[in-house]
């Protein structure tokens, strides 16, 4: 949209009954937000959308009030907006799919400027065959199923969100008003943007690439006490020697044993697992410290800062000095 646009963007929301509230509030105050700053100019639209008038229970119970319905909104969608439900089974988070919104998106999908999911939302998306082909992320906990169930899209667990043509998707709840950060910024520009992040205490337009979660939280629990013993001590000697032989050696198997054994018991290979605990050390050591790159390279293991710049361009999207600036928690030590 350009930013001298004189009609506003128009953003529905499909809801639907247990929506995460947060998913749907979060967006819609960042969008009121550069509506303030844009003063006179065109801005944001937001209307609620769904199956039946009137107030919708939300997972909070807090009732958002749905003034439109699915079959009235016939013309031009800029923003369609599709937030997400999950509810806790057994075997951890399940993502909710509304057949109502899958439906009507599978009509108003095709024909809307951009569709953004937030969190688990990206299932109720994907089960509409909008994402088949895409870069799509979601929730961490929910994102081997999103890859399961379909295996047309390219599920991405890591990052806080993903554009992939005019398809945005998000990870966890909060992640949401990212997103919306984004979007906003792609319409009026960064400046508005970034005035949106300051007047909302928000990071000031958090990279996609950020990973939304750390290494230990995104590793199963695992059964055995030894691996267990051995993930404690990898997280205490990343600058020794962790390569599979020498992890294999430690705990007395052969290297082919180990290495099954190990991805059994975490879901991930060794080398994965090690790369992972340095990077989330370095993060630390970014947002925490002044120490200089080749410092941290060498505290964390790896073996030059050349591969420390390769490894966060690789996982997170951006350079080491680029993270510290953005993600600095506390007055260097």
């Amino acid at each position: 949209m350009s930013p001298s646009s004189a009609v506003p963007h128009l953003v529905v929301v499909a809801m639907f009954p247990g929506v995460d509230t947060l998913d749907v509030t979060g967006p819609a105050e960042v969008f009121a937000m550069a509506d303030r700053f844009l003063g006179g100019r065109a801005g944001y639209e937001v209307r609620l959308a769904g199956e039946r008038r009137g107030p919708v229970p939300t997972f909070s119970g807090v009732r958002l009030c749905v003034e439109e319905l699915f079959s009235e909104q016939r013309g031009t969608i800029d923003t369609l907006l599709v937030p997400g439900r999950m509810l806790l089974g057994p075997e951890g988070p399940v993502p909710q799919v509304d057949a109502g919104v899958v439906t009507w998106l599978r009509e108003a999908g095709p024909r809307a400027g951009r569709v953004a999911s937030v969190c688990a939302g990206a299932h109720v998306t994907a089960a509409a065959g909008l994402l088949d082909g895409h870069r799509a992320t979601t929730h961490w906990a929910t994102a081997g199923r999103l890859a399961a169930d379909h295996p047309g899209i390219r599920v991405e667990p890591d990052p806080i969100f993903v554009r992939s043509g005019r398809m945005w998707t998000s990870a966890g709840v909060t992640s949401s008003m990212d997103l919306a950060l984004a979007l906003v910024a792609e319409d009026h520009g960064d400046e508005l943007a970034l005035e949106v992040a300051r007047a909302m205490v928000m990071y000031l337009q958090r990279p996609g690439g950020q990973s939304q979660f750390s290494v230990p939280l995104a590793q199963r629990p695992g059964g055995r006490q030894d691996i267990r013993g051995l993930r404690l001590w990898i997280g205490e000697h990343l600058d020794a020697d962790l390569s599979v032989p020498a992890l294999a050696a430690r705990m007395a198997m052969s290297e082919r044993n180990f290495a099954r054994v190990f991805r059994a018991e975490t879901g991930s290979t060794p080398g994965a697992f090690v790369e992972g605990m340095r990077l989330e050390a370095a993060r630390r050591l970014l947002e925490r410290t002044s120490r200089l790159p080749s410092d941290i390279a060498r505290a964390c293991g790896f073996r030059s800062v050349e591969t420390l710049h390769r490894v966060f361009r690789d996982r997170l999207g951006i350079t080491p000095g680029e993270y510290r600036s953005r993600f600095r928690t506390a007055a260097p030590a």
